[in-house]
């Protein structure tokens, strides 16, 4: 009998499909790459930062890649702002779980609280607390009956009105993680609105702006050790809103200590200093120098109509005449009453168009009105009535469109 050994075959050994991963550099040649930037920066999809910017981007994921990032979540967490690469503060706190530390959030309306712990020193717990108070003092809102306050040149509500807390967590946990374990960071130390730029209220820029008095510095925060049963704190203060009701300079002396001990930030003390100078003006003349400056630089308007009240009640402020309402043994001529008339009827339509682009309180309108033309308007012109007036309804007519 013939026996035929046939070879034995080995299964071939299949080697399981490799699945996909996310787009990086690392995988590109530099050409690969350069196309790829340029590619992506055509995107409408992309933030404003990089859009139409392919050296930026490539600049940007070549950063996130050091940082072991991908393509998709440096674009949406890694901002420039002025230049300097900036992350969100969710992305700060994904990175330090990531590291191992040990990380605990508190959040309120008013206050948030945030706790690391290194996972190399359990023993060193690092306590921020951010609140209300330290976003008044840092500029970034005012208080008013005890909410915050925050609107844009078109007095539209901004993020810290609207979404106060979600602000609050995201300044604690920026403040924490730069404090408690700056190495995970990577030299991106900053928030997008920490350097100036207007965000929403998950942090990402919607507007960059670019302003000379914001410098890129660490805003003032409040750091709590873990003592229990402390204390509790003091309210929140409005420096501002004390100062240009106060008129004693001794008092205003007071307010610019206290704000300055605090840890008022360069420009929120510039705005003090301001309303101080306006107080010990003499005539309306030097008044309206600092009104001139403080617009000049982009002041809030609110500032502006702080500084504009105050000229109002100096010498040589234009007032209305006090003389019409008092009786007269002579007749007025008609031409002075038709001109009284149409400047009550002017008077009458800036009302009526401030109510439709949403401005309900008269002294809120009378400040509007201050900041722009240095005097109320129960003593401006015709034509300065009209004007505004004017410019309100096309704002009412934009905002109904």
């Amino acid at each position: 009998m013939t026996v035929t050994t046939l070879p034995t075959t080995t299964p071939a050994t299949f080697a399981p499909g490799q699945r996909g991963g996310a787009l990086s550099l690392s995988q590109m040649s530099p050409y690969e790459a350069w196309q790829f930037c340029e590619s992506l920066a055509a995107t409408p999809l992309l933030p404003d930062a990089y859009r139409k910017q392919p050296a930026s981007v490539l600049w940007a994921l070549e950063y996130g890649r050091a940082l072991g990032l991908d393509v998709v979540t440096t674009i949406t967490t890694i901002h420039v702002i002025k230049g300097k690469p900036t992350q969100s503060a969710d992305l700060m706190l994904g990175r330090a779980r990531s590291a191992g530390h040990r990380v605990r959030i508190k959040s309120e309306r008013t206050r948030c609280e945030v706790r690391i712990q290194r996972h190399d020193d359990p023993d060193d717990e690092t306590v921020i607390e951010w609140t209300l108070d330290d976003a008044v003092v840092a500029g970034l809102c005012t208080l008013r009956d005890g909410r915050p306050y925050s609107r844009d040149q078109k007095n539209q509500p901004q993020p810290w009105e609207r979404f106060p807390r979600a602000m609050l967590r995201a300044r604690a946990i920026a403040e924490a993680v730069r404090t408690a374990c700056p190495e995970v960071l990577h030299g991106a130390i900053y928030t997008p609105e920490e350097l100036g730029a207007v965000v929403d209220q998950e942090g990402n820029p919607v507007v960059i702006v670019e302003r000379a008095d914001s410098a890129p510095v660490q805003q003032a925060v409040t750091v709590v050790q873990s003592t229990p049963n402390g204390p509790p704190s003091a309210p929140p203060r409005d420096y501002l809103a004390e100062a240009a009701e106060a008129v004693e300079a001794d008092k205003l002396a007071a307010i610019l200590a206290d704000a300055e001990a605090a840890g008022a930030p360069v420009d929120y003390m510039t705005c003090l200093t301001e309303i101080r100078d306006a107080h010990a003006a003499d005539a309306v003349g030097p008044v309206r120098e600092l009104h001139a400056a403080a617009q000049a630089r982009g002041a809030q308007r609110e500032h502006l109509a702080r500084l504009a009240a105050i000229g109002a009640t100096k010498p040589g402020a234009r007032k209305p005449e006090e003389q019409q309402s008092a009786p007269s043994t002579t007749p007025t001529p008609t031409a002075d009453s038709g001109e009284d008339q149409e400047h009550a009827a002017a008077l009458g339509e800036l009302y009526d168009a401030a109510r439709d682009a949403g401005l309900t309180d008269r002294t809120e309108v009378a400040q509007v009105f201050a900041s722009t033309h240095q005097c109320q308007p129960e003593a401006a012109t015709v034509e300065q009535l009209r004007r505004t007036r004017d410019d309100l309804l096309d704002y009412a007519r934009q905002a109904a469109a």
